[in-house]
């Protein structure tokens, strides 16, 4: 039973490597920002699971399953939603080449928002900053001065 947990392992533990291996692979050698960060996160998220179970047949008990789940949950949880913020980020910032995209869904959702901005002015927060700005600055002097003034 022993060296089929170890094949098990074994082939958990490659898997999990070749993943990580193929994401850092597809980090160099595609293009566009969209094609780096799927190949970034899918097979590497795949991999730390592979390796993850791998070290969970290897170490049984409760210690090591709780590190195990959380080092799982926080990757499933974190890595999908820092790309889609990155790629919300790019694409604001017309960092992303639009001819690889199959479907533009978030074009609408983007100039909806930049219609509301300009009909509503700047954002609260950013204007109020500016308010509480120009009432600490000093204020210009005439021509000839403060004293002329008095």
């Amino acid at each position: 039973m022993d060296l089929f947990f170890d094949v098990v392992t074994a082939v958990l533990v490659i898997t999990g490597a070749l993943l990580s291996l193929i994401a850092a692979i597809g980090l160099l050698r595609f293009d566009d920002l969209l094609s780096r960060m799927h190949a970034g996160t899918k097979p590497q998220v795949l991999g730390i699971v592979c390796v993850m179970l791998a070290v969970a047949i290897r170490n049984p008990g409760f210690a090591a399953a709780g590190t195990i789940v959380l080092v799982i949950g926080f990757q499933l949880l974190t890595v999908p939603i820092s790309a889609h913020m990155v790629g919300r980020a790019a694409y604001r910032a017309e960092a992303v080449g639009t001819g690889y995209l199959v479907s533009d869904e978030l074009a609408d959702a983007v100039q909806r928002a930049d219609d509301a901005s300009r009909a509503t002015g700047p954002e609260t927060a950013h204007a109020s900053e500016e308010a509480a700005q120009r009432t600490r600055a000093p204020q210009p002097e005439d021509e000839d001065g403060p004293a002329a003034t008095a």
